[in-house]
C-alpha cells in the first residue's frame, strides 16, 4: 500500500498558501537580490531571534539540519578521525554529519525514561573509548526539551565541544553556549521545505558557523576558513516569513493534536507515549511504544486499516549499512526502544475522529 492509497496517512505537511507568500516574493522582485544573506534572510532570522530570545549575530540559517549539524561540529575544529559520542538512537543524519565532518561515531545507549543521552552516559563510555574523542552529539528525542546548561557544563568539566541535535525542538527550544541545531524542513513544525537553524549564545562561534556556511569568508572576500555554500535564498526564507505569520495558528493546531493524542491514548493498556509529550512545546510526530509486542508485528496491521505508521530512527543507527561498522557501547535501551516505538499520523488538519481510529486501529493490532 502507497502513502496515496492511506486513509490517514502518516505526515499531511502544510506550509503557507501561495497568498500568504505574494507579499514577500513581490519584496524580493524590488530588491532583485535572490541570496548571499540578502535583506529577507535579514528579516527571518531577526523574527526568528526575537521568538527563540536570541540577539540575531548569534542565530544563522543555513540550507539543511544535516549540513547545520555539520558546520557546528566543524566549527570546533576537531581533528580528522577524532571519536564523536552520539546516541545510536536517533535519526541518520545525525551520524552522517558526524562522518562528513571527518569525525569517526561511536555510538552509545540513552536514557530509559527520556530517550536521550545524558552527560552521565557519555562519562562512563569515555573510560572505554580507545582513542581522542572531539566532540559531543546530544540528541533531542522527538522534540523534547534538551537539558542545555547541563550540556555546558559537561563541556566546562571535560572540555569535549557539545552539539545538540534538535531538530524537532522548535518550539519552546531554550539556548546555552553549545550550537543547537533545529530543523525548518517541511515535515517539522515550523517549515520552510528545506532549511535549519543554528543557535547559540556563543557570538564567537556562531560568527564562525556563518563564515563557514559561506565559503569560509570571515572579514572579506577570501576564504579563511574550509567552508562550504550553505546559505539558505531569499525565497526559502520568504516562505519563513509567511510560516511565522501564521505560526499561532499552526502551532494551535499541534497542541490540539497533542492534547487530543494523549486524551485518546490514556487508557490504551500496553502502550505508553513518547517522554515529555506536552503542549507546552509542541511537535510534529506522535510516537507510542508497545510493551509486550515488536512494532514490526503492529505496523502491517494498521496498513490494513489504512493508517499510516513509522519507525522514525528505526532500529538506531547502528543497526543501519552505512554505520554498522562503527564502534558502539552496550546499547540494550536502543535495541528495546527500536523493536518497539512507532510514529502515528500527525498533521495539522487530523481530526478527532481520525485520532480516534488509530487508537482503535492500534487496541485492536496489540490483541491479534
Amino acid at each position: 500500500m502507497t502513502t496515496q492509497d492511506l486513509r490517514i496517512p502518516l505526515m499531511r505537511p502544510l506550509l503557507p498558501k501561495a497568498d500568504l507568500l505574494v507579499p514577500y516574493l513581490r519584496k524580493i522582485d524590488q530588491t532583485r537580490w535572490y541570496s548571499n544573506f540578502g535583506p529577507m534572510v535579514d528579516a527571518f532570522e531577526a523574527r526568528l531571534a526575537t521568538m527563540l530570545g536570541l540577539s540575531q549575530e548569534t542565530l544563522v540559517c543555513v540550507a539543511s539540519g544535516t549540513v547545520g549539524l555539520t558546520l557546528a561540529i566543524k566549527a570546533f575544529e576537531p581533528k580528522p578521525d577524532a571519536y564523536c559520542v552520539i546516541p545510536s538512537w536517533t535519526f541518520a543524519a545525525s551520524a552522517h554529519a558526524v562522518r562528513w565532518a571527518q569525525m569517526r561515531p561511536w555510538f552509545v545507549d540513552v536514557d530509559e525514561s527520556t530517550w536521550m543521552l545524558t552527560p552521565d552516559i557519555v562519562l562512563r563510555a569515555l573510560d572505554e573509548i580507545d582513542g581522542p574523542v572531539g566532540a559531543v552529539m546530544a540528541v533531542s528525542a522527538f522534540g523534547a526539551p534538551v537539558d542545555v546548561t547541563g550540556w555546558d557544563a559537561f563541556r566546562q568539566e571535560t572540555g569535549i565541544p557539545v552539539i545538540i541535535d534538535a531538530a524537532a525542538a522548535f518550539d519552546g527550544a531554550q539556548f546555552a553556549a553549545a550550537p543547537q541545531v533545529i530543523s525548518l524542513h517541511a515535515t517539522k513544525v515550523l517549515g520552510i521545505g528545506e532549511g535549519a537553524l543554528i543557535g547559540s549564545r556563543d557570538t564567537t562561534l556562531s560568527a564562525r558557523m556563518r563564515a563557514l556556511s559561506n565559503f569560509g569568508f570571515v572579514s572579506r572576500r577570501e576564504a579563511e576558513l574550509a567552508g562550504t555554500n550553505a546559505k539558505i535564498s531569499e525565497y526559502a526564507a520568504a516562505v519563513g516569513m509567511a510560516a511565522l505569520d501564521r505560526w499561532p495558528e499552526t502551532r494551535s493546531a499541534f497542541a490540539l493534536a497533542t492534547v487530543r493524542y494523549q486524551d485518546a491514548f490514556a487508557g490504551v493498556e500496553a502502550v505508553t507515549m513518547a517522554p515529555a509529550i506536552s503542549e507546552q512545546h509542541v511537535r510534529s510526530t506522535f510516537n507510542i511504544r508497545l510493551l509486550g509486542r515488536r512494532a514490526e508485528t503492529v505496523m502491517p496491521l494498521l496498513a490494513e486499516q489504512g493508517i499510516g505508521s513509522r519507525q522514525w530512527w528505526g532500529q538506531g543507527c547502528h543497526k543501519m549499512p552505512a554505520f554498522q561498522e562503527m564502534p558502539r557501547s552496550a546499547l540494550p535501551v536502543t535495541e528495546a526502544l527500536g523493536e518497539s516505538v512507532i510514529g502515528l499520523p500527525v498533521s495539522q488538519d487530523i481530526s478527532l475522529a481520525e485520532i480516534c481510529d488509530v487508537r482503535d486501529a492500534v487496541a485492536n493490532a496489540l490483541i491479534r
